[in-house]
């Protein structure tokens, strides 16, 4: 039986950088040159596979794989070359705004449209569909927190203060039972999905792993530090409005109380967060170090821009009557949240 205290497996190879990693991190191949990134999509499945998996050795890593591997010196000269892609592509595709103030006013306003996921989800989200978001997500929220948690040694002063309580309340307050991904986890079980930690790797679309190799792209790396401090913000000042409206689609299909309780949670939670982030984290850095406007902006908005991708992907599949995601859930877990909401 799994549980999530064990390393996940590695995923399938999606093409021959993801499966040149794999095989190199069962020491069964040699890595390609880094050279050979430069012909790939960069917001494909084959090079967002290959980050993600370099990425996942700094967290749980894979079972059977070296924990040494984490610090090979080929691995992280060919994930310099994928990062390179990754980032001149978020550079690319994202507008940026002109300053932090216009960047931040403009995350206080919700689109009157209301089009976005969360809106799909509250007005016309079928239990699938609720399952297949959790599935996705799972990649991020079992390990919640965790990608930001790098930034703390790069701050200090106000920043690094406020940065540390909000990253407390997010691993719980000092209490096992109310850390945020063990809260997910209990909202996967409630929705009869898997809670071992990567077991929907397979199943994430490229979008997903966007969403996460981004966080783990600027958190990781002391000279994004302040990109790292935009993305907690986006995160932070838009998550109460819409985990409201994930809490309603939770109530109205009977998805059951802990899968209500999540986003219940951070309703709460972020509404706080929104102004300790604001005030404290990017006015402290910003007091400090001026000269990270534009990287607190750039985070900001390439955190929009990749949730838009994500966003598209799902409502596109979705509308259709299609399911958004790689792999089929297992079925019998989707008899069990049936019978469970029945």
């Amino acid at each position: 039986m799994h549980t999530d205290r064990e390393e996940p497996s590695l995923p399938s190879p999606r093409g021959p950088l993801s499966a040149a990693v794999r095989d190199h991190l069962r020491g069964t191949g040699p890595l390609p040159r880094p050279e050979a990134t430069a012909s790939v999509p960069a917001w494909g499945d084959d090079l967002q596979l290959a980050l993600y998996q370099c990425y996942e050795l700094h967290y749980r890593g894979f079972a059977g794989v070296d924990p040494e591997l984490e610090w090979d010196p080929g691995l992280l000269r060919f994930r310099a070359a994928l990062e390179e892609r990754f980032l001149a592509a978020l550079r690319a595709g994202t507008r940026v705004h002109d300053t932090v103030e216009d960047a931040v006013a403009d995350l206080l306003v919700e689109p009157v449209d209301g089009t976005g996921v969360s809106h799909f989800l509250r007005d016309k989200g079928e239990l699938w569909h609720l399952r297949e978001y959790a599935a996705q997500r799972s990649l991020y929220h079992l390990k919640e927190a965790d990608p930001h948690a790098w930034v703390l040694p790069r701050l200090w002063g106000r920043a690094k203060a406020g940065m540390a309580a909000v990253e407390f309340d997010e691993y719980g307050g000092g209490r096992a039972d109310r850390v945020h991904a063990r809260l997910f986890a209990d909202l996967m079980t409630d929705l009869g999905l898997d809670t071992t930690y990567g077991r929907y790797l397979d199943a994430a679309s490229a979008e997903t792993l966007a969403t996460v190799n981004m966080m783990s792209l600027f958190g990781l790396h002391r000279s994004l530090r302040g990109a790292l401090v935009g993305h907690f913000a986006a995160v932070e000042i838009t998550s109460s409005p819409g985990s409201r409206r994930l809490a309603e689609a939770m109530r109205r299909t009977g998805a059951g109380p802990a899968a209500e309780h999540f986003y219940d949670e951070h309703v709460e939670a972020d509404a706080v967060h929104e102004q300790v982030v604001r005030h404290e984290v990017i006015g402290g850095l910003l007091e400090e170090e001026p000269h990270l406007a534009p990287d607190v902006v750039f985070g900001i908005d390439a955190t929009g821009h990749v949730e838009d991708l994500l966003a598209a992907r799902l409502l596109t599949e979705w509308r259709a009557g299609r399911s958004s995601l790689r792999a089929p859930l297992e079925e019998d877990a989707v008899r069990e949240s049936a019978a469970h909401t029945s």
